[in-house]
């Protein structure tokens, strides 16, 4: 963990919660180790979702369903969802999770890469949720900018890597080095672009914040 597990057990026991439905995938999440953003993050994400009112939002990693489920519930009345999944074993899950909620008008869930997917996208979208194969989120930024509203929000989960994205690159498992470099690279990337202005918070496991500013 980033930050102090007490401090975090503390914070977390503040939480309000979500729905009964969303608690019940969550759980699901946790027994079959199919990743699942944190509590902390939840709650940022409700926060911010109150905060801007988007009304077209684009989430980068589906899974099953969770978080998409999560800001189609917290977010304005009438906004939308568009989420993108590669992995076939949970598309089905992710459909079904829509389905039982009612939100199939409400989220739209575009089957493969999201490499591919985002070069054919020409929406723009309010709020962007990246929550993927954190080695791609370097390749997905420049289609990610171009498809984000100027005053838009990108959040990018897990840019802290569990605190590895501080050490030297030889401190890191061999077969982590490229998602390391990568990601230290994204970061920087963000962090000195002329079209953002970013911040990154010790939530959870480390969340970037960035606003697309006008030209």
């Amino acid at each position: 963990m980033i930050t102090d597990e007490r401090t975090s057990a503390f914070i977390n026991s503040l939480d309000c919660g979500n729905t009964q439905f969303l608690n019940g995938i969550e759980d699901m999440c946790r027994k079959t180790d199919v990743p699942v953003i944190r509590t902390q993050v939840q709650g940022l994400l409700k926060f911010l979702l109150a905060l801007h009112r988007p009304k077209e939002i684009l989430e980068v990693g589906t899974a099953i369903g969770f978080s998409a489920l999560l800001m189609s519930e917290y977010a304005p009345e009438g906004c939308h969802v568009t989420t993108i999944e590669k992995y076939e074993k949970r598309i089905p899950l992710a459909k079904e999770n829509f389905k039982r909620a009612g939100k199939e008008d409400a989220i739209t869930l575009l089957e493969g890469d999201a490499a591919d997917i985002l070069k054919e996208l020409d929406g723009l979208y309010d709020f962007i949720f990246m929550d993927a194969a954190k080695g791609q989120y370097i390749h997905f930024l420049p289609d990610v900018l171009r498809l984000l509203r100027t005053g838009g929000l990108l959040v990018s989960d897990n840019v802290l890597q569990d605190g590895d994205i501080m050490e030297s690159r030889f401190a890191v498992t061999r077969r982590n080095r490229t998602i390391h470099a990568r990601m230290r690279e994204y970061l920087y990337g963000i962090k000195h672009h002329e079209k953002l202005e970013t911040v990154i918070l010790q939530v959870g496991d480390g969340v970037a914040l960035s606003v697309k500013k006008e030209d």
